[in-house]
Formats: structure tokens, C-alpha cells, sequence
């Protein structure tokens, strides 16, 4: 749960101290003698990664595990009773119960990272390959003051979150028409 107290920019700048050319990681391997030169880990899109993945994971988990928790147990016991193996458990009892969970919580981390402006400006390369559109967004309003563009950009990104939300929504629909889930 650290990650949602500390933030996005305080969880890049502890990967930038523990992953970067000088952190921790790298000094500890180097030591060891694990590795000949420092690992590569940020400024670059394996540190806009570690960095999504670290700030993302608590909410998903958060999300998930309410959904799981909300499946009656005796559903899973009765199909096991009536032979059914693991897999098919999961595939058929599981999964489509919790179907609505995994939409909304892949909405809710998408829209959380598409805005990846700390991670990519701090753990990310900038100008090279981890440029996205909220560094897009930012330059064309801070630095160049081109606030048509900036606020076209911002259009264009709000388009994009709206289209990935009807999509998934919608797939979830042809997909699964109970109930939502929940306890009571």
C-alpha cells in the first residue's frame, strides 16, 4: 500500500536511487560480483515499467481481491465435488464471475497510467523513447506556450482513455451478462 500514500513521483525518485547507475541494486551486484557494469534499469522503458508497475499494482490488487472475495466458495466446492479439475474451475465458475472485476480494474490501472507524465519524465528517457503524450501535452503548454496544442493534446488523450473505456465495457457486456458481483 505504500505506493498509493508516497505517489508517482516519489515512488520514481526511490527507483532512480535504488535502480539507477549508482543505486543500491546496481552497487550491490557490482560487489558481488554478479555483473562486470551497472544494469541499465531506468531511463529507459523498463523504468517507466518498474515504475507503473509498482504505483498500478496496489489498486489492481485492491480491486481483484474485493472481487474474489465477493464469489461464493460453495460454487467452486460444488464443482469439484462433481469432478471438476482446477482449470475448468477457473475457466468456468472463476473467471466469468469475476469478468466484471477485471474489466473495471483494467480500466482503473489503464486511465491511472496512461498519464504516465512523473514515471516517463523521471524513470523514462524524455526525449527519446519513452516521449508520451502527456510530455507532449506539458512542453506545448510550459515551454512553448502553444496552448491550442497543448489543449489538442489533451483532447486527443481524453478521446483515446474514452474509446479504450467503451471498448472494454463493451467487450465486457458480449462477455458477461450477470450480475456485477458483490457480497449480500
Amino acid at each position: 500500500m505504500l505506493p498509493i500514500t508516497l505517489g508517482t513521483v516519489l515512488t520514481a525518485q526511490g527507483l532512480l536511487i535504488f535502480a539507477g547507475r549508482q543505486g543500491w541494486l546496481n552497487r550491490a551486484l557490482l560487489e558481488l560480483g554478479l555483473i562486470d557494469e551497472p544494469l541499465q534499469l531506468v531511463n529507459n522503458y523498463l523504468g517507466v515499467m518498474f515504475s507503473l508497475v509498482i504505483t498500478g499494482f496496489p489498486f489492481a490488487f485492491l480491486l481483484i481481491s474485493s472481487y474474489l472475495s465477493g464469489i461464493d466458495p460453495s460454487l467452486e466446492r460444488a464443482a469439484k465435488t462433481l469432478g471438476a479439475g482446477w482449470w475448468q474451475r477457473f475457466r468456468r465458475i472463476i473467471l466469468p464471475l469475476l469478468a466484471p472485476g477485471l474489466a473495471t480494474t483494467f480500466i482503473l490501472t489503464f486511465v491511472l497510467a496512461f498519464s504516465v507524465f512523473p514515471s516517463a519524465r523521471l524513470v523514462g528517457d524524455a526525449m527519446g523513447s519513452t516521449r508520451v503524450m502527456s510530455l507532449m501535452a506539458f512542453r506545448a503548454f510550459g515551454e512553448q506556450n502553444d496552448y491550442a496544442m497543448a489543449s489538442t493534446i489533451a483532447l486527443m488523450m481524453g478521446a483515446v482513455e474514452l474509446l479504450v473505456v467503451v471498448a472494454v465495457l463493451g467487450l465486457r457486456s458480449l462477455l458477461y451478462r450477470g450480475t456485477t458481483g458483490g457480497k449480500g
